[in-house]
Formats: C-alpha cells, structure tokens, sequence
C-alpha cells in the first residue's frame, strides 16, 4: 500500500503554491506510506542550462563543489540541484558518475526530484517543499513491500531528461522488461520494478512515442497491477491497469487537475468544492500538456 499525488496546473497564478499545495497532499497520504517519500516539481527552465539533481553525502561542501565546476549549486539537506550550460551536460554527467559519493537522482531543465527515508511531512520539510513553485508534480508515499526501506527505493524514479514515474501496486514481469530495456540502453540503478516502468516510458518516448502512446503501450507490455502517475518537461499522465484495484480519484476544474490515492488528499486543494471528481477508468489513459 503506498499514496500518489500528482498537480498539474492550468493557472498561472496557483504557479507559486504549488510546492505547499503538494506538501499537503503528501502528509495526508502519511497512513499509506510512512516509510519514505518523494517528489518531483517541475519549475522555471534556464534556457540554454540544464539541472542535475544529486543526492551528496551529509556534511558535503556545495560551495567547493560550485567552484570546482564552474556552476551554479543550490542546496537541499542532502541534496543539490547543479546548473549547467547545456552544452556542458555530458562533460559534468561524466564527472558525477565517476564519483561514488554522488548518485544522481535527475536530469532536465525544468525537472528536481527529491526523496528520502522518513514521514512524508519530515522529508518535504527537509527538502523545502512548501516554498517551492512550478507548473506541475508529482509526489509518492511509500510502504515497502518487497523491499528494503532506502533512498534509493523510494519514488519518483527518473530514467531520462524531465521523465519521472510514481507508481501503487506492483509488476509480475519486470526482470523481463529490465532485461529487454538494458539491451537498448536504458540504465537502472535498483532492482525496483516501479524503476522498469519508468524505464519502459523513457524508451518510448526516445523512440518517438508522445506521452499518451507510450502509456497506451504499456497497457499491452507491462503486466501487473497498478497506477501510474508521470510527469514530463510538459506533461502529465494517469494510467490504472485493466483490473484496476488500487485506489485512486481525480479532480478537474478550470485551475488545476489532480490526482490521489485517496479523496481526503484532495480535500484541501483551492475550489475542489467545484470540482468535476471521478475515478479514472480501467485501462485508459489521461493526458494534460502545457500550452506552448
């Protein structure tokens, strides 16, 4: 049993509540997963920089590490968000990966992605969820079935450029899909199977597939029980499998769409007295995008 939350916003100007409007989505989803929790926001690209979110030991000196590669850092308890020029990316994702005391957790221009061991409400407060603003995000509670209690498992996964997944239930064929997956490059740095279906979307999508049709795909490839929630650089998906056993509800109104695993995390969003609620159908695929 775990909680999702997912906000994806049609007003400008709810833009700078969006961080505190998902903290408390989030700590309401506590009962469903005590164990850990995370979130990914999407906020304002630097054009021409891209971001690194990097999980760093405690203690760890951003301000060295700024100077050392020339690029802006900003801190977040044990993580940091690295600007880059873009044309620099490949060059600092090199220098990252030979160095064992970081794990990148993210890469995009408009994507951070933050999670951690702990209550939802102690990890978005270590992370300065609340203050934070964006179009849109997505956020996960967990409680560790199959595995242990770490980071590392702990949700959103991101497996390409602003694409990250949170996912309830579980997939009976993932060693199947990770190993077709490994053969066409895609990475993974845990045995999680949420990991592979964020893994399957960032193939598709590489490949061409907008974010609807990767999702219509998954419907025939991955096997299993589940709900997905994704978010892209300018999208956001909802799909349940074709049994559809996990809870979840959604609100639409004139400002916003949001999804939860239960209707008390929506209770407190802005107008949802108004809102158009409804559980999303079995084996369907819902889709938002940004205005260019």
């Amino acid at each position: 049993m775990c909680g999702i939350a997912g906000l994806f916003l049609k007003n400008k100007a709810l833009e700078p509540q969006l961080g505190a409007l998902m903290s408390g989505m989030l700590n309401v989803l506590t009962e469903r997963g005590p164990d850990s929790a995370g979130f990914a926001i999407y906020g304002a690209a630097m054009p021409g920089y891209v971001k690194f979110t990097v999980r760093v030991p405690f203690g760890f000196n951003a301000a060295d590490l700024a100077l050392q590669l020339e690029a802006v850092v900003t801190e977040h308890d044990d993580h940091v968000v690295i600007s880059v020029p873009t044309a620099r990316a490949a060059e600092i994702q090199a220098f990252l990966e030979k160095r064992p005391e970081f794990t990148i957790v993210s890469i995009g221009s408009r994507m951070e992605l933050f999670k951690g061991v702990g209550l939802p409400e102690e990890v978005s407060a270590r992370f300065g969820l609340a203050s934070m603003s964006g179009t849109h995000a997505i956020g996960h509670t967990r409680m560790a079935t199959e595995s242990a209690v770490t980071t590392e498992g702990a949700h959103p996964f991101s497996t390409g450029a602003d694409q990250c997944l949170v996912h309830n239930g579980s997939l009976s064929n993932h060693n199947d899909v990770r190993r077709s997956l490994v053969r066409q490059g895609i990475k993974f740095a845990t045995q999680n199977d949420t990991e592979v279906a964020a893994g399957y979307l960032s193939y598709k999508l590489r490949e061409g597939a907008k974010l609807d049709e990767a999702l219509t795909s998954a419907l025939n490839d991955l096997d299993g029980f589940y709900n997905f929630v994704v978010g892209t650089e300018s999208g956001f998906g909802v799909l349940r499998d074709p049994v559809s056993c996990k809870p979840a509800v959604m609100a639409e109104t004139g400002d916003y769409v949001a999804f939860a695993s239960e209707y008390r995390a929506l209770a407190g969003l802005p107008g949802i007295e108004a809102a158009r609620l409804f559980e999303p159908e079995p084996a369907k695929v819902y889709f938002w995008e940004r205005a260019a």
